[in-house]
């Protein structure tokens, strides 16, 4: 059974239509990635499946439909999105924005123990705990960002253009971690990101969408060698 599916999904705000009729699944413990250019829809469906844009349509998690449900519900089912420009809360110090990501939690001592380990993927974070987190640099706010949603024990990450903005160092790191995070912890992830080739690298599946339409699917490795696909699509 799939993870998270979404069926006939229609997406607007106010009167302006953004996605029309989207359908696509993912497995879980997968890493899907939906790649388009800009304005395609990419934000809009991540911010349709958090229940954060007005829908119609079918969307199922878990095996219960979520669609119409509060975004404060939807979390709590276990959906962590990291949205793009990061979100933290600037002036609150690192630590502090790590225990807003476990807010939903009753479990003190594993949320104890899950940000020492945490910690173990992200040092530098450990490191500038006491800090305020609107100091950070670029890289390490999108770290912590991506640190507090895992704060929730999700069983899928929505990652909304995580490389935007970052040095390729950084980048390559970010993107490491959130491998070794799948792959050990088995946490699903749907990944929005403008860069095909580091989206393709770190993604089983991949979806493309154009002006609210997903148009191809398949794996990333058919996708990346469909030269045709390169061209039209993702401009190499």
């Amino acid at each position: 059974m799939a993870l998270l599916e979404t069926m006939n999904l229609h997406a607007s705000y106010g009167m302006t239509h953004v996605l029309h009729g989207i359908d696509f699944a993912m497995e879980e413990g997968g890493i899907t990635t939906l790649l388009g250019a800009n304005g395609a829809g990419k934000t809009t469906t991540l911010r349709a499946l958090c229940g954060m844009v007005r829908t119609d349509g079918e969307i199922h998690f878990g095996g219960q439909r979520i669609d119409g449900r509060a975004t404060e519900d939807i979390v709590r089912l276990g959906i962590a999105h990291v949205p793009d420009g990061r979100g933290t809360f600037a002036n609150l110090s690192t630590e502090e924005n790590l225990r807003l990501g476990a807010y939903t939690r009753k479990d003190r001592a594993a949320v104890e123990s899950d940000m020492e380990r945490i910690y173990g993927y992200f040092p530098r974070l450990k490191e500038r705990r006491a800090q305020q987190a609107g100091t950070l640099s670029g890289g390490e706010q999108q770290m912590l960002a991506v640190s507090r949603a895992l704060m929730l024990r999700p069983k899928l990450m929505l990652l909304d253009e995580p490389s935007f903005g970052l040095a390729p160092l950084i980048v390559r790191e970010l993107f490491g971690i959130l491998r070794a995070v799948n792959e050990k912890e088995r946490v699903s992830m749907l990944l929005v990101e403008q860069n095909a080739n580091l989206a393709l690298d770190l993604a089983d599946h991949a979806y493309l969408i154009e002006t609210g339409r997903l148009v191809i699917s398949g794996t990333s490795e058919q996708i990346r060698s469909d030269e045709s696909i390169r061209r039209s699509y993702l401009g190499y």
